[in-house]
């Protein structure tokens, strides 16, 4: 094989191995994409969703984003919790025209859109007392995680931010990516193909 042709064909393939990595890969380069998983929120906290847990207090200082989860944890037996439409009917514990009736004891409830959600306990009374969350989910890339005073001693410790990638190691520059590139091609250039 001439010298030329040999020389473009090593470029060609350092070129298609630089490409790969810089676009997610191809191969064993592929499914190196980073994920963010939000947050998953235990609504009261420790006590979970009964009447004598304060969820205003507990909701003051908690930054809602898209991508969150919230659960309510609370005996299926005792208590239902209502997603109400609107501020009127979240302030007003009104629960005839439900979005939707969470029963299991256990509800997870994805914040998958910007903008304002209310819950309210079935129960009037309850409601009426204070056991009614209203969270407002804002978008990923304007929220701020961050507690506040001694919000981590009364609340426990903090969820952990995003993890990076297992694959970041082949996003880390392009000197680095020319650096291997380059070595690819001294190696290939050598075998003599």
């Amino acid at each position: 094989m001439d010298s030329f042709l040999k020389s473009q064909l090593v470029l060609a393939i350092g070129a298609l191995v630089l490409f790969s990595i810089d676009h997610g890969g191809v191969g064993v380069f592929r499914g190196c994409e980073a994920t963010i998983k939000g947050v998953d929120h235990v609504v009261g906290g420790d006590p979970g969703w009964e009447a004598n847990t304060d969820v205003a207090t507990w909701a003051v200082n908690k930054i809602f984003t898209v991508g969150d989860s919230i659960w309510f944890a609370y005996s299926a037996a005792e208590e239902r919790i209502v997603e109400v439409e609107s501020k009127e009917e979240f302030e007003s514990c009104k629960v005839g025209n439900p979005i939707r009736m969470y029963t299991e004891g256990l509800s997870r409830v994805s914040l998958e859109n910007e903008g304002s959600r209310y819950f309210i306990s079935s129960s009037s009374e309850s409601c009426k007392n204070g056991l009614k969350l209203h969270v407002n989910v804002q978008p990923q890339s304007k929220a701020v995680r961050e507690i506040k005073g001694d919000d981590a001693v009364n609340r426990g410790v903090a969820a952990e931010g995003p993890k990076p990638s297992s694959c970041s190691h082949f996003h880390q520059g392009s000197s680095l990516k020319w650096f291997a590139m380059a070595f690819i091609c001294f190696i290939i250039s050598l075998r003599g193909l």
